[in-house]
């Protein structure tokens, strides 16, 4: 008895939308480390592989960490390398694809229709296509004002041709809330400039809100559409109070410490810019290491919120805060429904985001604990390797989040140590569900009696 398997039926069964998401991710980061591992791509000699990986993933993740200095040790070509994928890993290699194939008048499958629907949509929209061209289109006007604006600062500081690239450079990783920068101290130079901290912090904001939170607002700025969704309504609330509350934090903390001697005009910027990119885009014009404890936390819990659905941005998303704290809320009152401005939240989606919120803390933990094993610190006395364990709890915060802030040990780190933060910064990107749930089949499985157990 013959068995004929057809290889294109077999995997169509196989790659589900998910796992083509999923797929697409890890086949350019590969390219990415490949390009980045050959010896162009290297200002002097090469960088090794697992350097190259890790560069390629933080970049195609848009996080921004980085154990090689991208100004000094990476050429002109390895440096348009990360550009690249860090613009194609913050929209996604399949809208390029959808896109190109609408503009090419051909027919998308019901594939890419579901892998672009869920990741820039709340609902099931007709237009889709129109929103992937408006996502592109939307996304070049916005990088190229940032462009012009850094541009327009740069050139007081270097040629016209170099001012461009570095403007340009740095306008298209802020959108994309990747953070990588071709300055060896980051943004630190500019701590008190105006035009530098507000365009970056601007760049970063429209970058994580979300796609379809940017199409609401304009339509309803246009007069296209009457009202904005519950969907855009949480993420603007919720993105304003987590940037204000986190300046004001900031400052607080850091009055007595880092923004002692500073200016009163540099004290608010550096405020206002430290709130802004914790939400996965690693600037900084501070040094990191030199931060408060407290100061620590507080970014921590902004890394681990991160941005919002369907932006560039990582972390378990504003929106999962938001109905996290609707929750309890409710609960306290009482109320056993999620309802917020006339609405109720489906059940469905409250489930949800417990899950998300306790897996994204669960991988936070095992990566820490990786980090922590395999760090060569176990005959350091427990007093000696303590900053360790915050240091490490950061990084793979940063790391989850996508946003490339670190205390300073990035590049201190072993292969093990490397391997284990792309792993990281990969489940960040992706969705940790998404990678746990891609390998299992949807199937319902046999439903048994119920029988309570006691909680609380």
């Amino acid at each position: 008895m013959n068995i004929q398997v057809n290889p294109r039926a077999f995997l169509a069964r196989q790659l589900s939308p998910a796992r083509i998401f999923i797929f697409s991710f890890a086949a350019l980061i590969l390219v990415g480390a490949i390009l980045l591992w050959l010896p162009f791509s290297a200002a002097k000699g090469s960088i090794s592989f697992v350097d190259a990986l890790f560069t390629s993933a933080s970049a195609v993740c848009v996080t921004g960490l980085t154990v090689v200095d991208i100004g000094k040790d990476l050429s002109f070509g390895g440096q348009l390398v990360t550009l690249t994928l860090f613009q194609i890993g913050g929209l996604g290699i399949i809208t390029f694809s959808v896109v190109l194939f609408g503009l090419m008048g051909r027919g998308i499958s019901f594939k890419g229709r579901e892998i672009v629907q869920s990741t820039f949509l709340h609902t099931p929209r007709r237009d889709l296509i129109v929103i992937a061209k408006w996502v592109l289109l939307l996304t070049f006007v916005i990088e190229g004002t940032g462009t012009l604006l850094l541009f327009i600062r740069f050139s007081q500081d270097f040629p016209p041709g170099h001012a461009f690239y570095q403007a340009f450079y740095h306008a298209v990783s802020a959108f994309n809330n990747c953070g990588y920068s071709l300055f060896s101290d980051n943004l630190l130079s500019y701590q008190s400039d105006i035009i530098v901290n507000l365009t970056i912090a601007g760049l970063i904001v429209l970058g994580g809100i979300g796609f379809i939170v940017q199409y609401e607002v304009v339509s309803l700025w246009r007069g296209s559409q009457k009202k904005i969704s519950i969907h855009t309504r949480i993420v603007l609330m919720t993105t304003i109070i987590l940037l204000l509350l986190g300046a004001f934090f900031f400052y607080v903390f850091e009055i007595n410490h880092i923004l002692k001697d500073a200016s009163l005009k540099t004290q608010i910027l550096t405020s206002l810019f430290q709130s802004v990119v914790p939400r996965t885009a690693g600037f900084n014009t501070v040094d990191i290491g030199q931060l408060t404890n407290a100061t620590l936390l507080v970014m921590m819990i902004l890394m681990f919120i991160g941005a919002s659905p369907g932006s560039t941005g990582g972390g378990i998303k504003t929106t999962s805060f938001a109905l996290l704290m609707l929750m309890i809320w409710n609960r306290f009152r009482g109320r056993e429904d999620v309802n917020v401005f006339n609405r109720t939240i489906p059940r469905e989606i409250l489930i949800r985001t417990i899950t998300i919120i306790f897996a994204s803390a669960f991988s936070v933990c095992l990566i820490t604990s990786i980090l922590l094993f395999s760090g060569g610190i176990e005959n350091l006395h427990p007093t000696q390797s303590r900053h360790f364990f915050v240091e490490y709890l950061f990084e793979t915060i940063s790391a989850f989040g996508t946003v490339g802030l670190s205390m300073g040990i990035t590049a201190k780190m072993n292969d093990i140590q490397k391997l284990a933060i792309v792993l990281m910064m990969f489940a960040g990107r992706v969705g940790p569900l998404t990678l746990a749930f891609s390998w299992h089949s949807s199937k319902r499985g046999i439903t048994y009696a119920e029988e309570s157990v006691m909680v609380g």
